[in-house]
């Protein structure tokens, strides 16, 4: 019996996601990047989704190459598609359904972009001068843009999946993975949902509302979905080492941010690292992935920002 136990709870059967089926969009780069590349090292079959198929082809490939001779790992596939479009998640969801019979275990709803930022004016300026920053420097296209990337797109993608989420459920006769591992959409907000400083968010308010909204969406859909025991939960990011942070990434969309550069932020990260890591980022979605527990909440991974600095969360 207790055999039995030690071995049904070893990291290495627990986070043996082979069989696995997941979805990443914005898979290519960045948190996407750190969230797809852990579940192929651990087996999972995972469809990246981005902007430009040449660019995800060639991800695809490195990793691809790099597992091949590790027969406990998985694949990566590259999708093309405009996340922001009604008509693309239904689109992308065909695509996968066409390669995935037995439906898909994850869909994250990762992609995100920041614009819109504003140089804060300084405490003696006048209203003229918070117009100029905050009203003038912000274009409507640069505003809808971001929520619909953010927001609006996962809303599309979660029910445009929601069939290959159902479908999972009942693949436990042909899937062995099916009966060890349950559906389930995971968005990633940011520490940015709950902050009260716009400082920890680029100074980008349609950044701010787009996350605060897909940070409710999590819970709302969650206690929506409950009659068909899909779960949603959400990763709430603080700094990573990302091209969305830096401007700047590798050839596996991934960045690095020097100590010079984490000092010159307007905010402090509290931990001696300074930075989220992949390791970091994988350990949480392998986390999020085998659980069978948790609904409805949005998991904060900020090195303790939001200790020091004013939030709701």
């Amino acid at each position: 019996m207790a055999d039995s136990i030690l071995e049904s709870v070893t990291a290495s059967t627990l986070f043996d996601l082979r069989g696995v089926v997941a979805v990443v969009t914005g898979g290519g780069t960045g948190i996407g990047m750190m969230i797809a590349s852990t579940l192929v090292a651990n087996g999972a079959t995972v469809y990246i989704i981005g902007p430009e198929q040449e660019a995800l082809d060639k991800v695809c490939a490195a990793y691809n190459a790099a597992a091949e001779s590790v027969p406990t790992r998985g694949r990566m596939h590259g999708l093309e598609g405009d996340i922001r479009l009604k008509p693309e998640a239904t689109r992308l969801a065909a695509l996968v359904a066409a390669r995935e019979p037995h439906g898909i275990t994850v869909l994250f709803n990762n992609a995100g972009i920041i614009a819109g930022s504003y140089a804060r004016p300084p405490p003696s300026a006048p209203a003229a001068a918070y117009v100029s920053a905050f009203f003038d420097g912000v274009s409507p296209e640069q505003f809808a843009d971001v929520l619909n990337t953010n927001a609006v797109g996962p809303y599309w993608l979660t029910f445009a999946f929601l069939p290959l989420l159902e479908a999972w459920k009942g693949a436990g006769a042909a899937v062995e993975a099916a009966k060890r591992f349950v559906p389930q959409i995971v968005m990633t907000s940011s520490m940015n949902g709950w902050t009260k400083d716009p400082a920890t968010g680029g100074f980008s308010y349609p950044y701010l509302f787009s996350k605060s909204a897909l940070g409710h969406a999590t819970a709302s859909l969650a206690h929506e979905l409950l009659p068909l025991g899909i779960r949603v939960n959400g990763i709430a990011p603080g700094l990573f080492a990302t091209q969305m942070t830096t401007r700047a990434a590798d050839a596996h969309g991934l960045s690095t941010l020097s100590p010079a550069f984490v000092q010159q932020l307007p905010f402090a990260v509290p931990t001696d690292a300074g930075v989220g890591s992949h390791r970091d980022m994988g350990t949480l979605a392998l986390f999020l992935v085998a659980n069978w527990f948790v609904n409805g909440e949005t998991v904060l991974i900020d090195g303790g920002s939001l200790l020091k600095h004013p939030s709701s969360y």
